[in-house]
């Protein structure tokens, strides 16, 4: 039989897509004061993966990933993906949003990504919101599933996310080391 144990805590990121004029400084404000200090901001990179956001946000978006120093539980991801659709809505002109805000996790095992969207990979969390495996950390590198976004699949953003895996990591060894 197994024992039921508390999950190491996780390393929170939130993906961000905005337009050249979107008020990008003033969100990423509003998420340290939400989530607190931020310890990794990536580039600034074209997101020209999809049209998906088009209509809604124009053309030429940009991406920008962004990671928390304090790690979180697992079960955060729900009221973390309500506060950032909050976010999204404060900065949304007639219906519009500003920005796509993405919140999500690095575990030692996967990333995860919070959305509002089921299907059949994404289990349900509660509230509104279910977890996607969005990646798989095996080999010493993240994996992508047949799913995942073609941006996630990419070897930029997966840089990132090796980057800040490697803090997590490192501030995983920190905590447990209290």
């Amino acid at each position: 039989m197994s024992k039921l144990i508390e999950p190491r805590p996780v390393k929170l990121f939130i993906g961000i897509i905005y337009s050249k004029d979107a008020p990008i400084k003033d969100c990423i404000n509003i998420l340290k004061e939400k989530f607190g200090e931020i310890d990794f901001i990536s580039e600034v990179m074209p997101f020209n993966f999809t049209s998906y956001y088009e209509k809604e946000m124009g053309k030429d978006l940009l991406r920008q990933i962004i990671s928390f120093k304090r790690l979180i539980k697992r079960e955060e991801l729900i009221e973390i993906k309500i506060t950032t659709t909050e976010i999204e809505e404060k900065f949304s002109i007639e219906g519009k949003r500003m920005f796509n805000l993405d919140p999500g996790y690095i575990a030692p095992e996967h990333l995860i990504l919070a959305t509002g969207k089921g299907y059949y990979h994404r289990p349900y969390l509660g509230k509104g919101v279910y977890a996607d495996l969005t990646l798989i950390y095996r080999q010493r590198d993240f994996q992508p599933l047949e799913w995942t976004y073609p941006d996630y699949r990419g070897e930029e953003l997966r840089g990132v996310f090796r980057e800040i895996r490697k803090k997590y990591m490192s501030d995983l060894r920190e905590e447990l080391g209290k």
